[in-house]
C-alpha cells in the first residue's frame, strides 16, 4: 500500500498543471469583464495571468513535473492557456473597446497569425540563447499601450497588422529569462517593468505621470537588443 508521502509526491504534479490551467479560468474572467467593458478589470486580470505564466515553469522544474508525470504535456497545456491570454482575450478587448475601425479582419489577423506561430515548431530556437523566432504574440501588452495612447483607430489597425505581418518574419526575439546574453541586465529592467507596467494598469483609466513613459524603456530595450542579436547571429530559414 503507497504511504502518505509517495501519495503526495504523484499529486504533487498535477499541482503544477493546475496552476498552469488556473490561467484559463483568468482568461473566462477577463472576458466577462472585457463583454461588459470594464477594460480596467480585463487588463489586471491579464496581468495576473502573465504572472501565472512567468512562475508556472519555475514551479514545474522545482517539482520536477516531467519526471514524475512524463505522460502529460504540460507544455501543450501551458501554449492552450496562453492562446487564450496573450492572443484571444487581447484581441476581444480591441474589438470590444473600438480601438479599430473595421475589427474583423484586423482582429482575424492578429489570431490566426498567432495560431500559425504558436504551431511552428521553431518558435523558441533551442540553442544556447534562446529565441522566438518571429513576434511573440504579446498581444495582451501591446493592447493596453493602445488603450493608453487613444492613438487614431487607423494607426491602431497598422501598427496590430504590422506585427501580425512580423509573426511570419524570422527575426529572433529575446526570451527574457533564458537568452543568457546580457542576462542579468534584462531580468533587472524586465522586473522593473513589470511593476511599472502594473501600476499604470492598475491606475486606469488615470494616464498621467511618468509610469506610461518609464513603462517604454524595457520595450525600447528589449526590441533593440534583440535586433542586435539578430543580425549579430545566423538567422534561421524562412518557414
Amino acid at each position: 500500500m503507497p504511504n502518505a508521502a509517495s501519495e503526495a509526491v504523484q499529486i504533487l504534479p498535477w499541482v503544477a498543471h493546475a496552476y498552469t490551467a488556473s490561467g484559463a479560468v483568468i482568461a473566462l474572467l477577463a472576458t466577462g469583464v472585457t463583454f461588459a467593458h470594464n477594460f480596467r478589470a480585463a487588463f489586471i486580470y491579464l496581468v495576473v495571468a502573465t504572472f501565472i505564466d512567468a512562475t508556472d515553469g519555475v514551479l514545474a522544474r522545482a517539482l520536477k513535473v516531467k519526471e514524475r508525470l512524463p505522460q502529460y504535456d504540460g507544455a501543450r497545456l501551458d501554449d492552450i492557456v496562453d492562446y487564450l491570454t496573450y492572443v484571444f482575450v487581447p484581441v476581444l478587448i480591441v474589438w470590444q473597446a473600438g480601438l479599430v475601425p473595421a475589427p474583423f479582419p484586423v482582429c482575424a489577423a492578429m489570431l490566426l497569425s498567432s495560431a500559425y506561430g504558436f504551431g511552428q515548431a521553431d518558435a523558441k530556437i533551442k540553442s544556447s540563447d534562446h529565441f522566438f523566432t518571429g513576434f511573440p504574440s504579446y498581444w495582451n501588452i501591446v493592447v493596453v499601450y493602445l488603450y493608453v495612447w487613444q492613438l487614431a483607430p487607423i494607426i491602431n489597425a497598422l501598427i496590430l497588422v504590422t506585427l501580425a505581418i512580423l509573426v511570419f518574419v524570422p527575426i529572433r526575439y529575446v526570451y527574457p529569462s533564458r537568452t543568457t546574453t546580457l542576462k542579468v541586465p534584462t531580468l533587472i529592467l524586465g522586473a522593473s517593468w513589470a511593476l511599472i507596467f502594473t501600476w499604470m494598469v492598475w491606475r486606469l483609466p488615470a494616464t498621467d505621470g511618468p509610469w506610461v513613459a518609464l513603462s517604454m524603456v524595457f520595450p525600447i530595450y528589449y526590441v533593440g537588443l534583440s535586433l542586435w542579436l539578430n543580425g549579430g547571429t545566423k538567422v534561421p530559414p524562412s518557414r
